[in-house]
């Protein structure tokens, strides 16, 4: 007998959200797609005028579901009062193909499942003591990921760049009532010469951190870099880390820091070991309080997988 389609809405995923254990849904989405379980076709992208479209889907194997996401970023609306990122996930079951669920989270999950990485990044590569969390950004990606950090580091002192006093002061008047103390910078080289533990959240397509900047004991997540033509971090950066980790080696030679950086000389792909290894302790992750590290995180579909099964399966559709 066929399943009834459901469609959920912003609204009940939002609901429903505070309410799950992220991290370690893709914690394990990670681990099992390193480990080889997973079907990820390479990403879909339209590239439009003002904005970009990715498709990202597939399946975990022996799992009940496959999805395919659709999720935009039009990085002029906020001047005309709209978000700048949109879209929504399919999830379909791997025995007959039934569409089950049209989660309409017009780019939620997609923002909230990026954060969740971040923080997944921060607990596995981060320094032991974090004393000041670097935020590069001020908009949705730039709120979340300080959001989720909450839950692996107690550190509660963050430095904020972003390009104009406005977003600045906004991004503050947001994020102090969480309970962090934000400083706020127009220098982005700030952020390196005194934190430990720098998030990027921009779409940016030159670098805003550079290696002369780079201190020992650093670890950096790069999240905005998720095209082939974008980039925030020097490559020398990468060059200089003791350890660079992808959340998909395949996907980040073609896409992101990993895919600059190798295109640029500085490393080889052979340099690159993939979070879900290291999650798993098939590689070893950070191994003292001095070395750098950088996460490049791309955006791979089992995110994609977790999260939207895990909001079908919590509102009981």
């Amino acid at each position: 007998m066929a399943q009834a389609m459901k469609l959920i809405s912003l609204q009940e995923i939002q609901g429903v959200l505070p309410s799950l254990d992220l991290i370690p849904a893709i914690e394990d989405a990670f681990v099992r797609y390193s480990a080889g379980e997973a079907v990820v076709p390479p990403v879909g992208e339209l590239l439009l005028e003002k904005g970009e479209v990715h498709i990202k889907y597939g399946c975990l194997r022996e799992d009940p579901y496959y999805v395919i996401k659709i999720a935009s970023g039009f990085y002029g609306n906020p001047k005309i009062g709209l978000p700048s990122g949109n879209g929504l996930m399919l999830l379909f079951g791997q025995e007959t193909g039934e569409l089950v669920s049209v989660l309409v989270d017009e780019g939620h999950l997609t923002d909230t499942r990026t954060a969740v990485a971040g923080a997944v990044a921060a607990k596995h590569l981060g320094p032991e003591r974090v004393e000041h969390i670097g935020i590069v950004g001020t908009g949705t990606q730039a709120r979340l990921q300080l959001e989720y950090l909450k839950q692996v580091t107690a550190c509660t002192d963050v430095l904020v760049w972003g390009r104009g006093e406005f977003q600045l002061a906004r991004y503050r008047r947001e994020m102090e009532p969480h309970g962090f103390t934000i400083r706020l910078t127009r220098d982005a080289a700030e952020l390196l010469r005194t934190c430990d533990l720098v998030v990027t959240t921009t779409p940016a397509t030159s670098p805003l951190l550079h290696a002369a900047d780079l201190r020992p004991g650093t670890h950096i997540t790069a999240v905005g870099s998720d095209t082939p033509h974008k980039q925030e971090l020097d490559s020398a950066i990468l060059r200089r880390a003791d350890m660079v980790v992808a959340d998909s080696i395949a996907q980040c030679l073609l896409r992101g820091e990993i895919h600059q950086a190798i295109d640029a000389g500085v490393i080889a792909e052979e340099d690159v070991v993939e979070l879900g290894d290291v999650i798993a302790g098939r590689v070893t992750g950070r191994m003292s309080q001095e070395q750098i590290t950088v996460a490049d995180l791309t955006g791979v579909a089992v995110q994609d997988i977790a999260i939207a099964a895990a909001v079908h399966n919590a509102l009981g559709k």
